[in-house]
């Protein structure tokens, strides 16, 4: 065995495609620094223009990855390989895996078209697919969801974009909807009153469109009262419970009577 001829080579293939394969390493390390770099720049900057928070996320997110594939396709071909092998190689594994993820691709699909269409953005609360709860992150595949008790739903695009969603954050006023039962043998039109009180004297219910309450129902043991008062979005749930609470309280003070289900029996002795 040659020692030296081997001594030789590896000198030889350490000096021409060694130093090759270290330079394209260097440049690649450095290249994805960069590329975060100028990504995190980005997003500051979309964060300081209050750019659409979704818009945002996607851009960063698909220009990361663009420009990392980017760098890596070019230094391979740098090391001599052939691109264009390499791209006809990822077509047909995309091809194969187009078919065996067309459940994905669906959600892919949908993932596009709620970005572009934005039935509803991050920070948003959405009601769909059974769950409720503020938008954290849209991706591509999936729509992350922060419920009420801080647990993360993740629901597939695909059915998302294809069913029913409530967005309660997408205009600034809200109604809020109240349904109360009092006795037959009170005043209705006393109790309207009360509650027309209550309404109108908490601080965060809107004065037009203004409150109201009506008699809506007469049920098998009360009578049934609904009242309507806008807020702002932000202060649905302490104005629903506030009023739930005090005309309760209004009613005791004044002797309007919220029944129990009653049933009268009638026996016939033949």
């Amino acid at each position: 065995m040659d020692w030296e001829q081997i001594l030789t080579n590896v000198i030889n293939w350490c000096s021409t495609e060694g130093l090759k394969i270290l330079i394209a390493f260097v440049v690649l390390i450095l290249s994805f620094i960069i590329i975060g770099f100028i990504v995190r720049g980005l997003r500051k900057t979309f964060t300081k223009k209050n750019v659409d928070k979704t818009i945002g996320k996607t851009i960063c997110y698909i220009l990361n990855w663009g420009l990392k594939i980017l760098v890596i396709l070019a230094l391979l071909g740098y090391l001599g390989l052939d691109t264009s092998g390499v791209a006809a190689v990822i077509a047909t594994a995309g091809v194969g895996v187009g078919l065996a993820l067309q459940g994905s691709l669906a959600n892919v699909a949908g993932g596009v078209l709620i970005i572009l269409l934005r039935p509803f953005r991050v920070d948003d609360f959405i009601e769909a697919q059974g769950v409720s709860g503020t938008v954290e992150d849209i991706h591509l595949i999936y729509t992350y969801i922060r419920t009420g008790d801080n647990k993360v739903v993740a629901l597939p695009n695909g059915n998302l974009a294809n069913n029913v969603i409530v967005n309660y954050s997408k205009k600034d006023l809200r109604r809020v909807d109240f349904e109360f039962g009092i006795s037959y043998a009170n005043d209705h039109k006393k109790a309207e009153e009360i509650v027309l009180s209550v309404l109108g004297a908490h601080e965060k219910s809107l004065k037009d469109p203004a409150p109201m309450c009506r008699l809506v129902r007469h049920d098998a043991s009360a009578i049934t009262l609904v009242a309507r008062v806008w807020v702002k979005s932000s202060d649905y749930w302490d104005v629903y419970f506030d009023v739930m609470e005090k005309v309760k309280t209004e009613f005791e003070a004044n002797g309007i009577e919220i029944p129990y289900n009653q049933l009268d029996v009638h026996v016939k002795n033949d």
